[in-house]
């Protein structure tokens, strides 16, 4: 919550927008320094809006009321698959990329961008579909066979544990269309593939 910031001086002090009259008088002059000091930081916002509204340069208060603009959780775990344990940098960078990724969803490079800004690591992708056009008609369909497509994400981690994957299991869920079916496998760094 903003309020007011002890010391922080208006720009527009009030007083001296009064007719000069008014100068002297000392009830008016006080009444009007509370006035300063309530309005200084709305002013100073104001000014400074384009800053407020740039997630690499917008307070973390802001920067959470940004990122529900761009259907950006950054504070919750829904969050591209991530916990609360994200950094600033990570948090802003989630913000500032979200149109692009938005842009991307449900792409294979859609998913391995998810992929990495939820864990940190490369994503091993495979998927069965595929995409084609033909003048031709009746030419084959691009994808596997059975025509149901699907998709596999590896990822290569430190430690992987039951907790990590649900959370991959999770973030693939969101990114892929609905009609794909999937699986997801976390893999140790040592394992060679």
């Amino acid at each position: 919550m903003r309020g007011t910031v002890p010391g922080l001086p208006t720009p527009h002090p009030l007083m001296y927008q009064l007719p000069a009259v008014y100068l002297g008088e000392d009830f008016l002059q006080r009444f009007l320094e509370g006035l300063d000091e309530v309005l200084a930081p709305v002013l100073l916002t104001l000014d400074n809006l384009p800053a407020h509204l740039d997630p690499r340069t917008a307070p973390d208060d802001f920067l959470s009321w940004i990122a529900t603009w761009v259907a950006v959780d950054v504070d919750g775990e829904q969050a591209a698959g991530t916990g609360d344990g994200r950094s600033a940098e990570q948090r802003r960078a989630a913000v500032t990329g979200a149109m692009e990724r938005h842009r991307r969803r449900g792409t294979r490079g859609g998913l391995a961008d998810a992929v990495r800004l939820g864990f940190g690591a490369e994503p091993e992708i495979e998927e069965t579909g595929g995409a084609s056009w033909s003048m031709t008609p009746r030419s084959p369909l691009p994808g596997r066979a059975d025509g149901r497509p699907r998709v596999t994400v590896r990822l290569r981690v430190a430690d992987p544990d039951e907790a990590e994957a649900e959370r991959l299991r999770r973030l693939v869920s969101e990114e892929v269309p609905a009609h794909v079916g999937y699986d997801v496998e976390l893999l140790p760094l040592a394992e060679a593939s």
